[in-house]
């Protein structure tokens, strides 16, 4: 399984790997760990249709602003996927045992 995973300080965490709004690889997109302006962080912004989804949840979230030629391509993905623009993202728990192991699981 393909994923989007992200250290931040110290605490691991993943997500489904493709976008559940445009099908692209999310697993490429930013990452919003200390921004202020945001909630519910750490997120994820897909780099084709800008959408945020946070990584306690998967749950979708307001797009990241982006300009130029990212932003006319994410304005033309939004339009072309709005029946898709409220699913969320599959979330997992990431958990480490004594001997160095990395678990996970879907929440």
């Amino acid at each position: 399984v393909r994923m989007a995973c992200a250290n931040v300080e110290g605490r691991l965490f993943a997500l489904q790997g493709d976008c559940p709004r445009c099908a692209f690889d999310l697993w490429k997109g930013d990452l919003i760990y200390d921004d202020p302006g945001w909630d519910d962080l750490p997120r994820v912004a897909c780099p084709t249709c800008s959408t945020t989804y946070g990584f306690r949840d998967g749950k979708h979230g307001p797009p990241l602003k982006r300009d130029g030629f990212a932003g006319f391509v994410g304005g033309l993905t939004k339009t072309a996927t709005q029946g898709d623009a409220y699913k969320d993202a599959k979330a997992f728990r990431i958990s480490r045992d004594d001997d160095g192991r990395v678990f996970c699981r879907e929440l």
